[in-house]
């Protein structure tokens, strides 16, 4: 599965990432998390596996960043 979402919090193995599609907070557990910040717009694949913890959870393959236009981008 792939989630589109704006990373608004980035720890050292995970990113706290505002879920554009469910409109939630989702925290995404990821060896690389250090290479985002906080306001970018990324691209998240995953297994589907999502905890039923709140916030869920998933565990990325792979996050690239997007690029973004602001508020009003139709491509997010």
């Amino acid at each position: 599965m792939t989630m589109h979402a704006f990373v608004i919090g980035v720890q050292w193995d995970r990113l706290l990432v505002w879920d554009f599609a469910t409109r939630q907070q989702v925290v995404v557990i990821t060896p690389n998390a250090r290479w985002f910040r906080r306001g970018n717009v990324v691209s998240i694949r995953y297994n589907g596996v999502m905890t039923n913890s709140i916030p869920p959870q998933i565990y990325a393959w792979s996050i690239i960043a997007l690029p973004w236009s602001g508020p009003g981008c139709n491509r997010c």
